[in-house]
């Protein structure tokens, strides 16, 4: 059977349930979007204006969970690409928004880059781990305008073929970012069917939803993007000082953004996906390599499965600003706990020093950790084929199975997991290659995919539209 942990029992998650609630109802959240706040009061919230605080009412937020569709696909430009939600699938996504890179050359932290970006666009493009792209760091050498956000949205797409999440930087710039989703993909309807992107916010941790992306994403109302919505406080900071009242205080913050959405497009596709972490007390950052963000993130995908919302998980987090022993073990402890409770979508591969350097090398081994967490969850599986006692009775004592066609054949169906990196043969044959490290065999294999993979290129006909929003985006930037 699959492998699963868990860290709240059923009464634990009525207890998050119900007390939150309470929450909202009693205290309620501070919605900077006025926009927002005429959408939930035309839906039954008490809103006051002077404050801007919206209390909700029972009833709405349950209306609202029952409003959410329960499963629905992330579409992808790539053929065979399309992501079922809440289907026991998942897939890998990167971690952002990094500000500061780790050169292969010299091995050097420096300020990201255009080119930075571009590179680590293409190796997830590459990799059948990643299923998701989302903007793991930020080009510093690039200005906010609209000309650069439609160029950026165009590599995006040109070099990433499988689904997109990604955000509008305000509601200014959501209907160009409309009319690139509709170049690429088609129609308004078809765009509404296939949900080729979708669409980041993360409240503001404690119980305060922001307005410049809310107001993006309300902008683009009527193409049913999904939402995914992640607040991220901070245990002991911007959230309370323990575990399961930080559980408790994200959910309040997804289900608050969940009734504002249903409230304003009924039925819009959305993804749970709090972000909790921990604050170093010695320090008061975010102590990424904590064991404890794993296990909120376990809760936190454990309320999703609850309320049977699709579902986006974090971890492998860091606090160490190279590739090494402490990033392995507390990237891989902070992974294996969350993906043994099972999201839909994982997000956290490839940055170091409290997600903010980027390493290429140290994301390709996030894939393997990812490969391993897979396995892991997959548990030993028991079907009638599997159990073998005609085959261990006819082998008998004293001799070996290796020329049984069980053997292979459970070889090629997945019950070996077969390592994609790492030193696993001989000594002598690790001595005669050179020695390698895993870090210098995670740059060779950065490099490999670099030179060689080709992203799906989009049709002249998708380009020559986009030359002309670019040409207009252009004007508008003069």
């Amino acid at each position: 059977m699959e492998t699963l942990l868990q860290v709240l029992s059923e009464e634990e998650k009525t207890q998050v349930h119900e007390r939150s609630l309470k929450i909202l109802s009693a205290t309620g959240v501070k919605i900077n979007t006025a926009k927002g706040r005429q959408y939930l009061k035309n839906a039954g919230a008490e809103v006051d204006e002077n404050s801007k605080i919206v209390k909700f009412p029972r009833a709405m937020v349950e209306e609202s969970l029952r409003l959410a569709p329960k499963d629905f696909t992330l579409g992808a430009r790539r053929p065979g690409w399309d992501l079922s939600m809440n289907a026991g699938e998942c897939t890998l996504m990167i971690d952002g928004e990094g500000t500061s890179m780790i050169d292969r050359k010299t091995g050097e932290h420096r300020p990201s880059t255009f080119d930075d970006w571009l590179e680590a666009t293409r190796v997830i493009d590459a990799l059948d781990e990643f299923g998701v792209y989302w903007d793991m760091v930020e080009r510093g050498d690039v200005e906010q305008s609209i000309s650069n956000a439609v160029k950026h949205w165009r590599y995006i797409f040109s070099s990433f073929s499988k689904h997109v999440q990604d955000a509008s930087p305000n509601a200014e710039f959501s209907s160009w970012l409309g009319e690139i989703i509709q170049a690429i993909f088609g129609d308004k309807e078809t765009v509404r069917r296939t949900h080729p992107f979708s669409f980041i916010v993360c409240p503001q941790s404690p119980l305060e939803i922001e307005a410049q992306r809310t107001d993006a994403y309300l902008e683009l109302l009527g193409w049913d993007i999904p939402i995914a919505v992640m607040p991220m406080p901070l245990m002991g900071g911007t959230g309370p000082g323990n575990m399961i009242s930080m559980t408790m205080l994200g959910n309040c913050e997804v289900l608050a953004m969940l009734c504002l959405i249903q409230a304003a497009d009924p039925g819009t596709p959305f993804i749970y996906a709090p972000a909790s972490a921990v604050m170093n007390p010695r320090t008061g950052a975010y102590n990424a390599g904590a064991i404890e963000n794993g296990l909120l993130s376990s809760a936190g995908i454990e309320m999703a499965r609850y309320y049977g919302l699709p579902v986006e998980g974090s971890g492998g987090g860091t606090d160490t600003y190279a590739p090494g022993i402490q990033a392995s073990y507390e990237r891989a402890l902070n992974a294996l706990t969350p993906m043994l409770s099972w999201p839909d979508l994982f997000v956290g591969s490839g940055l170091l020093g409290g997600s903010m350097i980027l390493s290429l090398e140290q994301l390709v081994i996030d894939a393997e950790v990812f490969r391993m967490s897979k396995q892991a969850h997959r548990g030993i599986l028991t079907d009638d084929d599997m159990w073998l006692d005609d085959v261990i009775q006819r082998v008998g004592p004293g001799r070996h199975f290796l020329d049984e066609i069980s053997t292979v054949a459970n070889m090629r169906s997945g019950e070996w997991l077969i390592p994609s990196l790492g030193v696993h043969q001989s000594q002598e044959s690790w001595e005669m290659a050179g020695k390698k490290d895993i870090l210098e065999e995670a740059r060779e294999k950065v490099e490999n995919l670099l030179s060689t993979h080709q992203p799906l290129p989009l049709s002249d006909e998708v380009e020559k539209e986009l030359d002309k929003i670019q040409k207009r985006a252009n004007q508008s930037s003069e």
